[in-house]
């Protein structure tokens, strides 16, 4: 599943039968790529030319052109959905909240303590599940505000472990 958001309409896309859907409802059109970047689409009896201007793969945005006006276009995919859902979402940069457990386990060592300031990608803690440690790292730049958790505490999926 996928989520498309253009021009600040969101659109649930996922695919079922060979055929795609929108929020439901099956998308009847027919697109063809002319040459790298540029598209012939036929929706309802019209034609359309679409170009991909501008690609940002950092953020997944698209700016297209179809028939001469710009659009903006994000898209998330099942990741993307995933990260949103624990409170990890546009670690690409914006200011995060909290972070949460991806997934019950031990916390066997913590990295970091009120007051730290961390950036991207900086080791936090480590999450024993399953027999394997995972390192959580910060998915933005900022300082921490309290730690919710002590070393060999066990957590459950979506629990609050920093707050930033």
């Amino acid at each position: 599943m996928y989520k498309a958001t253009i021009d600040q309409h969101v659109f649930k896309m996922e695919k079922s039968d060979h055929q795609w859907l929108a929020n439901g409802v099956p998308i009847a059109w027919e697109l063809v790529e002319v040459t790298s970047g540029y598209f012939h689409i036929i929706h309802n009896q019209k034609s359309y030319t679409a170009e991909i201007v501008k690609v940002d793969p950092a953020t997944k945005t698209y700016t297209i052109k179809l028939n001469g006006r710009l659009y903006s276009v994000g898209l998330k995919d099942k990741v993307d959905l995933l990260l949103e859902k624990m409170g990890m979402a546009n670690a690409a940069g914006n200011k995060v909240n909290h972070l949460k457990a991806p997934m019950p386990g031990l916390i066997i060592d913590l990295k970091v303590k009120a007051g730290d300031t961390v950036k991207p990608g900086d080791a936090l803690l480590i999450l024993e599940a399953m027999k394997m440690e995972n390192v959580l790292k910060s998915p933005g730049e900022g300082t921490v505000k309290s730690v919710k958790i002590k070393k060999g505490d066990s957590v459950e999926k979506g629990q609050v472990l920093l707050e930033f």
